[in-house]
This record gives structure tokens, sequence and C-alpha cells, in this order.
């Protein structure tokens, strides 16, 4: 869990207990209020004023509740406000991928701008929070966190609801999955 999410959720249970308190108090004054009647002026000036001091802490307490839960919403909009963005951008980053494995196979000595324009962009994305999600072939399949796109015979009985290969890399933009790998597992 994240510091943020600590945070908001301490000062959602502090809200809570300062309605709670607000609700004991206003709930005793209404027991020790004598009949309308049998109240003098100077009563009535208390009593109203204790009324409004009930008010006041209730709205106090909504409008500090109205202050984390946008607070919360602000910060859940900032981490996820150019996930449409970084979506649209891992084809490019793909194609790089795969041009990159065959200039390595290549010894043109020409095509290494490719190569610091593919770091550049990498480098871009990953500082607005993209990451790579890591799984490779032997690992555990979890329908959470891949996608299976085809099963094939396992090539060895350790691979047997494993992930065999990997088609498409997965990313995701903080802790939620913007794009799932595709995998292939073996049966």
């Amino acid at each position: 869990m994240s510091h943020d999410t600590e945070n908001t959720e301490k000062q959602i249970n502090q809200d809570d207990a300062v309605n709670e308190t607000a609700n004991n108090v206003a709930e005793n004054h209404e027991e020790s209020i004598p009949s309308a009647e049998a109240l003098t002026e100077e009563e009535k000036l208390r009593e109203e004023l204790a009324k409004e001091k009930d008010k006041f802490l209730r709205l106090f307490a909504e409008f500090e509740n109205y202050k984390k839960r946008t607070s919360k919403e602000r910060v859940e909009l900032f981490k996820t406000a150019n996930q449409e963005v970084l979506q649209a951008l891992l084809p490019v980053l793909d194609d790089f991928d795969r041009a990159m494995a065959q200039i390595s196979k290549s010894e043109d000595e020409n095509l290494k701008g490719i190569s610091l324009i593919h770091n550049k962009l990498r480098d871009t994305l990953v500082s607005k929070g993209l990451e790579q999600v890591d799984i490779k072939s032997g690992d555990d399949f979890n329908a959470d966190f891949a996608e299976a796109i085809t099963q094939i015979p396992a090539p060895t009985k350790d691979l047997k609801g494993k992930v065999v290969d990997v088609i498409e890399k997965g990313y995701k933009l903080g802790d939620k999955i913007i794009r799932f790998p595709k995998v292939v597992i073996g049966n």
C-alpha cells in the first residue's frame, strides 16, 4: 500500500471519529435540554449557541471529509492522467524493440543512432511512470498478470501450466496494468 493511500485512510478514519464525536455531543446535549416553557432568556441563548456549535462541528467535519476525498481523487487522477498517451506509444516502443533485435545482428555502425533514440524513448516513458511487467519463460501462469493467447504441448514436463513464451511485453503505470503481457502456456 502506498504512503498516500495509507495517509488517506488514516484521514478518513479520523473523519469518522470526528463525526461520531459530533453525534455524541448532539445526543448528550438533546438529553439535557429541559422543555421550552421552563427556559429563561439566558437558557434559550445557551441552547441556540449549542445548536450553532453542533452545526459548526458537523459542517467542519463534512468539509474535512470533502477535502480529503477530493485530495485522494486528485492523486489518483495524476497517477493515471497520461495513461492514454503512454498506451498510444507502446506500439512504437514495440517496433523499436524489434528493430533493435535486428540491428544487434547487423554490424553496421551507421545504425547506432537508432539505439540512442530507442534508449531515450524508453527512458522518457519510464520517467513518466511506465514499468514493464516482469514475466518470462518458465514462470507460473497467473491470469491476473498475463493474457494467454494460446496453449501448446509443453516442451518439458516442468513447463506444464507455465509460461513457455512471451509474445508481447506487458506494461503497468503505477500499480495498474495498462497492457497485459501476451504469453503462450504449456499444457
